[in-house]
Parts: C-alpha cells; sequence; structure tokens
C-alpha cells in the first residue's frame, strides 16, 4: 500500500509527462499492485466470512452446510492466490510472443502446429488476452510450418512460460488413407514480449534489414507490396520476420519490438544459467524432450514433467489449458523451495 501510494503521488507532479515511457511503466505498476492487493482483500474477507459462518452454525443459526460452501470458496480462492504468486519475475507481468514450428511428418506435422495455434489462440480468448498472428508460413497441403503469436495482457508471458518445448501428438491421421495411427511432434517457443517497463539497447549499425510479400492471407495489398520484412542482430544471429501490418514502417516497429523482446530474453537466460536452482527441472527445447502427449483416440494429453493428465482432449485443444499451466507452476516452485 504505502508503495502504491508513492507511486500515486509520482502521477500528481506537473511534469509527469514529461517522459511518456517512465510515466506508463509508473502507471502500469501502480495497476498491477492495486490488483495484487484487492486480490488478497477478497480472499482475507473470504476467510473470514467462513470464520464467522462457523460462529454462527455453533450458535445453531447457520447450517452444516453453508460452513462447507463458504469454507470450499475460501480455499478455492486461496489456492488461485498462492498460484499467481509464482508469476514474481519482472518478466512475468509482460505479454508473451509463441513461435511454433512443425517437426518431421509432412502434412501431419504442419496440420499439428497449425492445431496448437488455434489453441492459444482460444486460451488468450477465454482468458481476455488479444492474440495477434504476427507471420505465417503455410504448410504445403495442410497446416503451417511455423506461425508466432503475440499474447497480449498482464502476466500473458508469466502463464504460458511452461509451455516451452517439444509438444507430441498421436492419433489416426486424416491425411493417411489406411487410417494408421501417427505421431507428429512441433516445437513450442515462449518469449516475453518487452513494453516501456523494459529498457533494451539496440544498435541500428547492428540490424540487417529485409523486406519481402506476406505469404498469409490478407487481400491484395499484403500479397502485392513487400510490406513484410526481416531482421537480423549481427552480434547476437538473431532473425525475427513480421508481416501483421498493412505497413512496412508498422511492421518494422512490430520486428524491433520482437527482437528486443529476444535480446531481453537472452539476457534472462543467461542470469539463470548462472543460478542453478532457478534452472532445476528445466527442459530443453530439443525434439527428444518431449513436455507433453496429446494422444487423441486414447482420449489422454498428459504433461511429463508433473504428471498432470486429463481424458478432456476436445477441451485441451480448445484452449482448455488451466490444469496444466498452473500443474507446472506451482511444481517449479516447490522444486525451487526443495532446492
Amino acid at each position: 500500500m504505502i508503495e502504491i501510494e508513492e507511486k500515486e503521488q509520482l502521477t500528481g507532479d506537473p511534469n509527469f509527462w514529461d517522459d511518456p515511457t517512465k510515466a506508463q511503466s509508473i502507471l502500469k505498476t501502480i495497476k498491477s499492485n492495486k490488483k495484487w492487493v484487492e486480490q488478497y482483500t477478497t480472499v482475507e474477507t473470504a476467510v473470514g466470512d467462513a470464520e464467522v459462518l462457523l460462529e454462527f452454525q455453533k450458535a445453531g443459526e447457520a447450517s452444516e452446510e453453508e460452513v462447507d460452501a463458504q469454507y470450499e470458496k475460501a480455499l478455492e480462492m486461496t489456492d488461485d492466490l498462492e498460484f499467481r504468486s509464482t508469476l514474481n519475475q519482472p518478466e512475468d507481468e509482460l505479454g508473451a510472443v509463441i513461435e511454433i514450428n512443425a517437426g518431421a511428418g509432412g502434412t501431419e506435422a504442419c496440420d499439428w502446429a497449425s492445431m496448437i495455434s488455434r489453441m492459444y489462440v482460444m486460451w488468450a480468448e477465454k482468458n481476455d488476452y488479444k492474440a495477434t498472428q504476427l507471420w505465417m508460413t503455410p504448410g504445403d497441403t495442410a497446416g503451417v510450418k511455423s506461425v508466432g503469436l503475440e499474447i497480449d495482457g498482464d502476466y500473458a508471458f508469466g502463464m504460458l512460460k511452461g509451455e516451452n518445448g517439444v509438444h507430441r501428438l498421436v492419433r489416426v491421421s486424416p491425411f493417411n488413407s489406411q487410417g494408421k495411427r501417427m505421431t507428429s511432434f512441433a516445437s513450442v517457443f515462449v518469449h516475453p514480449m518487452v513494453d516501456e517497463r523494459i529498457e533494451v539497447e539496440i544498435n541500428p549499425a547492428d540490424l540487417d534489414w529485409d523486406t519481402f510479400r506476406s505469404s498469409g492471407a490478407g487481400g491484395q495489398h499484403v500479397n502485392k507490396t513487400e510490406s513484410a520484412v526481416r531482421v537480423r542482430h549481427l552480434p547476437s544471429g538473431i532473425v525475427v520476420e513480421c508481416q501483421q501490418e498493412r505497413s512496412q514502417i508498422q511492421n518494422r516497429e512490430k520486428a524491433l519490438q520482437m527482437l528486443k523482446s529476444r535480446l531481453y530474453e537472452q539476457e534472462l537466460e543467461k542470469q539463470k544459467a548462472e543460478k542453478e536452482k532457478i534452472e532445476a527441472g528445466k527442459m530443453k527445447n530439443e525434439w527428444g524432450s518431449q513436455i507433453r502427449s496429446y494422444v487423441l483416440d486414447d482420449r489422454r494429453v498428459k504433461d511429463h514433467r508433473t504428471g498432470f493428465q486429463t481424458s478432456q482432449t476436445d477441451a485441451v485443444l480448445d484452449g482448455d489449458l488451466e490444469g496444466f499451466l498452473k500443474a507446472f507452476l506451482m511444481n517449479k516452485t516447490e522444486v525451487s523451495e526443495a532446492d
């Protein structure tokens, strides 16, 4: 509360908006802190109500069912707050960029990559995030070879950071005339999308720009003009591209933001590598290190890191990922505490 009051006093300064970037950062911090205080107060009230109902029940003025119902409500809210408290790193508050790449397997793998992209878009919509396609390379017959999504909203990266890794699909393939059971892989990479709260310096001389025609749908303008851009950061070798906007200028701005996000994440990884306890239990993004299997004919989706699984395969592919996301974050917290 003290921090909120101190920062709110800053907003009353006549020169507050002289530095718009800093001002926006302060406002976002205030909003985030207020949200945490509001969540804590709500849980505190729910626990207090349960205690009052228990006293009423002892006095014969409330039923045991009413006490049990309020207790379960308070317990659920406490568990949810505990889960959200795991999102305590600066980058957790940021939006996210998801890169999805089809593995070996031709059309089946490209279709799987497209299914994963749809899964994350639906998860975003169900949780009040905005999902935008940044680029897309279509498959030769169906699906996509690669696709990039921006998930815009507070704590998007914190929620999705555990999705990094290889996702394995097992199903009777609709693209196989013999109806054989096939296995496909797709890799998912999640990066924090930096905003004005994060400063990343880039020397323009270190950038190599290229323009090309968009390969995705978007009407005559997008496909007939070289509005899409690709930029290579020479010192790191990182390459990003963007074909989201109709304007080349807008795509350059978005590509630069994405590059800053990758460089910021690279620096975070260097810091994490120096702290073994933070790296504990982390899976590498290699084809042999699948984090989750989606076995559709057996109606089973299982996360191999946490053991969490469900038989609701259709719901998962429609964006119901909360169980997997929570299990990963809570398990990660337990591992860190054990170390």
